[in-house]
């Protein structure tokens, strides 16, 4: 059991900055990266393909390792290899570029990402107790976004001094994570001790080989998981598929004739509220319930979508991602905290995956049905249909968390 009277363990810290060297390469990259594809050659057609092809990598893998987390009882190896792989991959981008190159080192950046990410959070959760959830979620969710802000920091920087000269920020995007690397040499694995008073097995035990799992395995974990977990999933999965990527609302900056260096500060803006809200809105949630803070997320997202497609100037634009921010730190950490709160100890990392691997598969979908509507019915119309959607969500989740069979169960905080 981790000691509650200290919430932000050593492993917590130890994880939230190896998190925050990494969003740092990442985001360094993000802005420039359709840029950098297209100078190299690549069509915006390749370039769809190679994110969705990376992004689904990502998401599949990030149930079946989070399952295996959970089957080996391990998570070191798990979060380590992950970042690792992640690091490596920055540099290989620049060092060849032919397509099917590229293809392979993106795609090992987002394989990494799904190696580490459930067996990162079980980490987490791990650390602490019920109560504390928030705290601890979102403490590592402002610590990931102080780094996703830094990142285009450096990368406005580097291109106001080096115009045009994108291969070496990819160069450069490996040494944070390199340190990111060394931090993950810090943490350990909870090593599971007999009771004192158990006396030692006086015959020794024949090794048994850790059980094969196959790679959707871990999909079977609705059938295993509680009534609650599936009603949250199901509402979390439905605002996912609203919930299109944020590409879209720099698009939306773009329409309105913002330059480049306006839109990359709107979105270090968009972070750095993100990265001061998550912790403070995590000691709330833990005060108000994980439950609560999530509908006012939700309900904050819908209300700046339904707005998006009516914003004019830099002003409103600036108060809209103002809430997003807001909206971010109500939500990304708050739902892991919720799903690790409804599962067995020893299924964290697995219920955590589910999740996430299907939250991944429907982002894609959001995504490519945010762009047919952008183009065939136009943005305010796409913004609008998501906000609205949303809302029902929220409605759908409300009635959810009051039900009396919901609550009963005492599944949630």
């Amino acid at each position: 059991m981790p000691n509650s009277k200290k919430i932000l363990t050593r492993t917590v810290l130890v994880v939230s900055f190896v998190s925050l060297f990494t969003d740092v390469a990442s985001e360094m990259l993000y802005p420039i990266m359709p840029v950098y594809l297209k100078s190299i050659g690549f069509s915006v057609l390749l370039i769809g393909i190679l994110e969705g092809v990376a992004e689904a990598t990502a998401g599949l893998s990030k149930g079946y390792f989070g399952h295996l987390s959970d089957t080996r009882q391990r998570r070191v190896p798990f979060v380590r290899a992950g970042y690792m792989l992640s690091a490596i991959s920055k540099p290989m981008m620049a060092v060849l570029t032919f397509p099917v190159w590229i293809f392979f080192a993106r795609t090992l950046d987002r394989f990494g990402k799904g190696i580490r990410t459930s067996a990162r959070d079980a980490m987490l959760s791990d650390e602490t107790t019920p109560e504390h959830k928030g705290k601890v979620f979102g403490f590592h969710r402002s610590m990931d976004t102080v780094g996703a802000a830094i990142g285009p920091i450096l990368a406005l920087i580097y291109l106001s001094l080096y115009p045009g000269q994108y291969k070496w920020m990819f160069i450069i995007a490996f040494f944070p994570g390199m340190v990111a690397i060394a931090l993950t040499f810090l943490l350990k694995d909870k090593v599971k001790t007999l009771p004192s008073h158990s006396p030692a097995p006086s015959v020794p035990q024949p090794s048994r080989s850790p059980p094969k799992i196959g790679f959707f395995s871990y999909l079977k974990y609705w059938n295993k998981a509680s009534s609650g977990f599936r009603f949250l999933v199901a509402g979390l999965l439905a605002f996912t598929l609203f919930n299109s990527s944020d590409a879209f609302l720099l698009l939306a900056l773009k329409e309105q004739n913002l330059s480049d260096t306006m839109m990359i500060g709107v979105y270090i803006f968009y972070n750095l509220v993100y990265a001061l809200f998550s912790y403070p809105v995590g000691v709330l949630a833990d005060r108000i319930g994980l439950r609560t803070m999530m509908v006012i997320g939700l309900f904050l997202f819908a209300i700046v979508y339904m707005a998006m497609g009516f914003a004019t100037s830099v002003t409103i634009f600036g108060i809209l991602f103002f809430f997003y921010g807001i909206y971010a730190a109500c939500t990304e950490g708050i739902s892991k905290a919720l799903i690790s709160n409804m599962a067995q100890k020893n299924d964290t990392a697995t219920a955590i995956g589910f999740y996430n691997s299907l939250a991944s598969i429907f982002t894609l979908l959001a995504s490519s049905l945010a762009g047919v509507l952008w183009y065939s019915i136009g943005a305010k119309a796409m913004f609008m249909i998501s906000g609205i959607g949303v809302l029902l969500v929220v409605v759908y989740l409300l009635l959810v968390f009051r039900s009396k069979r919901f609550r009963a169960k005492g599944l949630m905080a």
